[in-house]
């Protein structure tokens, strides 16, 4: 009898973390709602601006960029590029040149709203901006740029939400339900209980996955994740998701091989969210693949870009799938993805990690030949103004940790 006073002790607890994620996710959609960019502390040449300059650049809370009379960058923080607007010592886009242009010519200020992509890499996610144009004294422009894509994504998150996540929540709590009040109907039946005791337990942590899953993409898929960017070493993000991985695969028979040498390759963002990426590909890898197989990544680097690539000798994706696949929810083989509690929203995490890094995600398949995702980022190169500022930062945050 305390077997089964037990067993729908868990039921309820399942039916409670259900509970417990939507009310999550709501929260996460109200902070989605604030708006607010803060400045990242690396900063460019601010030696070269006068200090009332400073000062009222310090006071502004939008992301703000100084542009010399030659066009170069005088002064911009790590949002500036991290969110695709500069790179190197210039503006990024066309359309911000031809921009601070006209406001030197004209000497009035401009203001338009710009739709630019997130980075160079093709296929990255378009951010909205209302930008402000104005004169400063030598030649210079003041560039304040307002992140709208928050305000705009969160409607169609809300919708997203409501639409998907009711039935897919239904799923496990229904079965929970139901194996709760068999098991409580016959509570003097061990054979019974032994039988239906196992599915409760798989149900109720595959409602605790799926609901870890949804607070991750709502967490996600909040532009504002990255208000505050830092320099992420990828080799380290590749070692931390191989190590969280390497229980999982060896419990399903596969072997996992990371990369032999370091790359030294480094972006701009947040390494929780970037190891979760990668950990997912992994994830998913693992589960499409058979016992006794491999799974492998490996990093490399070409054209300013960083790719991270996870390959699989697993049963494949049919060509139809591929385009959706990145969609929440989705499942090329829904009786797979119950046996080995997959939720469906692990590879739209990935799809919008990469987005918010300025990067995309690609995927090669043949059914039967197995699948290789590459998460494509933009590098952070050395010629970036902020980036030896970051990279000091970073050192003596360490130096001062050791000590």
């Amino acid at each position: 009898m305390p077997d089964v006073l037990t067993l729908i002790v868990v039921a309820a607890l399942g039916l409670l973390v259900g509970a417990v994620g939507v009310g999550a996710f709501r929260v996460s959609e109200r902070q989605i709602d604030r708006e607010g960019t803060v400045q990242a502390p690396a900063e460019a040449d601010a030696d070269r601006l006068p200090a009332e300059v400073l000062a009222v650049l310090t006071a502004i809370p939008e992301i703000a960029i100084v542009v010399d009379a030659d066009d170069t960058i005088a002064r911009a923080g790590a949002t500036a590029y991290a969110k695709g607007l500069t790179r190197g010592d210039e503006l990024a886009h066309e359309a911000l040149v031809d921009l601070v242009r006209r406001v030197r010519d004209g000497g009035m200020p401009i203001e338009q709203e710009l739709q630019v992509p997130r980075s160079p890499v093709r296929g990255a996610a378009v951010r909205d901006f209302d930008v402000r144009a104005a004169a400063l004294p030598g030649g210079r422009v003041l560039v304040t740029a307002e992140d709208l894509t928050v305000r705009r994504r969160s409607e169609q998150t809300r919708r997203d939400f409501t639409a998907n996540v009711s039935h897919e929540l239904k799923t496990p709590v229904g079965a929970i339900q139901l194996l709760a009040e068999t098991i409580a109907d016959n509570p003097d039946d061990p054979e019974m209980i032994a039988h239906f005791a196992p599915k409760l337990r798989r149900e109720a942590e595959r409602l605790s996955v799926l609901i870890q899953d949804l607070i991750d993409l709502s967490r996600f898929q909040d532009p504002e994740a990255l208000s505050t960017p830092v320099l992420v070493d990828i080799d380290e993000v590749v070692a931390v998701a191989l190590a969280r991985q390497e229980t999982v695969a060896q419990s399903s028979g596969i072997e996992l091989a990371g990369p032999r040498t370091p790359t030294g390759a480094q972006v701009w963002g947040n390494r929780d969210m970037l190891v979760t990426a990668v950990r997912n590909l992994l994830d998913n890898a693992v589960r499409y693949s058979d016992r006794g197989t491999r799974v492998s990544i490996g990093i490399s680097v070409e054209d300013d870009l960083v790719n991270i690539s996870v390959v699989d000798s697993g049963i494949g994706i049919p060509p139809a799938d591929q385009d959706r696949i990145f969609e929440r929810f989705y499942r090329v083989d829904p009786a797979r993805s119950r046996n080995t509690g997959g939720t469906g929203l692990g590879l739209s995490i990935v799809k919008h990690v990469a987005s918010d890094h300025g990067g995309t995600v690609t995927v090669w398949s043949r059914p039967g030949r197995g699948s290789t995702f590459t998460l494509v980022l933009p590098q952070a190169g050395e010629g970036d103004a902020a980036w030896s500022a970051a990279r000091a930062d970073g050192e003596r945050t360490e130096e001062g940790n050791r000590t």
